[in-house]
C-alpha cells in the first residue's frame, strides 16, 4: 500500500492545480481546516476560503452566493454533517436552484470509526438520489478520485462527492480516463457479479481473488457514477451472471445496492441479487473499519463466502 493516498489530500491539490490554471473557485469550510486538509490551499490562496465556523447550513448558502455570483463554489467538510444539518439547505439553495455548487463528503461511511453514529455517514447517497439535479460520484482510487474532481469542477451543476476518509491504494494506471456515468469492469467472470462503489471495491478486487482460489470466476464491477449512470452498461455487465452481490460502505437501502436493483427488476435479469452494506434497521458499527466490515458482513472474506453460498443455492 505504498501507493496509498488520502482523497482529501488528492481533492486539495485539485483545488491548487484549478486556481493556478485560472478557475475562480472558492472552497467554503466549515469550521474544521484539518478535517478539509485544506492548509496547503489556504498557504497559497489565503484570501479564497470561507470558513463559516461551526454552520454547516450557512455553509452551503454562502456556496450558493458564491456560485450565482459567478464563483466556482466547493463545500469540504464531513459527510455526516453537510448531509444531516444543511439538508434542506442542499435541497433548496443547491438542488431545487440548480447552483454550480460542487459538495465533497469527506470521512463518507464508516470512516470516522469508534466515533460511532453521529459521525458515520451510511445514508448520504439514499438522501442525495432522492434530490434531483445533482450528479453523484464515489471514487475508488486516488487517480479517479482526481479526475472526478477536475470534471466536477468544468461541469456547470450541483454534484455531490462521497470521499472515503482513509488512504487508499491506486486500481488504475495512467491510462485510465473517468467518465460520467461510467461502469467500470475491473475483472471478467461469468458465475457471479460483484459490484461496489467507493472504497468498498477494494474489497469485491479481493473477494474475486479468493473466489478464484476456489475455482469461482466472479465479475469485478465498479460504479464511481451513481448519477448519471449507464444503467444500459451496467444492464450489461450483469446479464449472464448466475447471481449479483452489491457491496457499499451505506445502508442497504437507497444506494448502489437499490440503484443495481432497480436495474434488475426493470430488465428483468434472471439472477439473484444479495445487497451487503448496513443492514436494514441497523447503525454501524462503532469500531474501526477492518471490524465494522467483518461486524455487517461486507469485508472481502465475508462477500466471498456470500458468494459461495448463492451459487450453491442456484445449483
Amino acid at each position: 500500500m505504498s501507493n496509498a493516498e488520502h482523497l482529501a489530500n488528492v481533492m486539495v491539490q485539485a483545488f491548487i492545480d484549478a486556481v493556478e490554471q485560472g478557475v475562480d473557485l472558492v472552497p467554503v469550510v466549515a469550521d474544521s481546516t484539518s478535517t478539509a486538509k485544506i492548509s496547503p490551499f489556504i498557504k497559497k490562496f489565503p484570501d479564497r476560503v470561507v470558513n463559516v465556523g461551526i454552520a454547516e447550513q450557512s455553509m452551503v448558502g454562502t456556496a450558493a452566493g458564491l456560485a450565482l455570483g459567478g464563483k466556482v463554489a466547493v463545500t469540504c467538510n464531513a459527510a455526516p454533517f453537510l448531509i444531516s444539518r444543511a439538508n434542506e439547505q442542499i435541497k433548496v439553495d443547491i438542488c431545487y436552484n440548480n447552483t454550480n455548487v460542487k459538495l465533497f463528503g469527506l470521512n463518507a461511511g464508516g470512516s470516522y470509526g469508534p466515533l460511532a453514529s453521529t459521525h458515520h455517514s451510511i445514508d448520504d447517497l439514499a438522501i442525495m438520489r432522492g434530490f434531483g439535479r445533482i450528479q453523484i460520484f464515489a471514487p475508488s482510487s486516488p487517480l479517479e478520485c482526481r479526475q472526478i474532481i477536475e470534471y466536477a469542477l468544468g461541469y456547470v451543476g450541483p454534484v455531490y462527492i462521497r470521499m472515503d476518509g482513509k488512504a487508499l491504494p491506486e486500481l488504475y494506471d495512467e491510462s485510465y480516463r473517468f467518465t460520467p456515468g461510467a461502469v467500470v469492469t475491473l475483472r471478467e467472470g461469468r458465475d457471479i457479479a460483484l459490484v461496489a462503489t467507493g472504497s468498498t471495491v477494494h474489497e469485491i478486487v479481493d473477494a474475486a481473488t479468493r473466489l478464484a482460489d476456489a475455482g469461482i470466476q466472479a465479475k469485478v464491477i465498479s460504479v464511481p457514477s451513481i448519477r448519471p449512470c449507464d444503467t444500459d452498461a451496467l444492464r450489461a455487465a450483469l446479464t449472464g451472471c448466475h447471481a449479483v452481490i452489491t457491496v457499499e460502505e451505506h445502508n442497504i437501502n437507497g444506494g448502489l445496492g437499490s440503484l443495481v436493483a432497480e436495474v434488475m427488476a426493470e430488465s428483468a435479469l434472471p439472477a439473484t441479487l444479495k445487497r451487503l452494506g448496513i443492514p436494514d434497521g441497523e447503525y454501524a458499527a462503532a469500531a474501526d473499519r477492518g471490524y465494522l466490515r467483518q461486524r455487517h458482513g461486507f469485508d472481502a472474506a465475508s462477500i466471498a463466502a456470500q458468494a459461495e453460498i448463492m451459487l450453491r443455492k442456484a445449483g
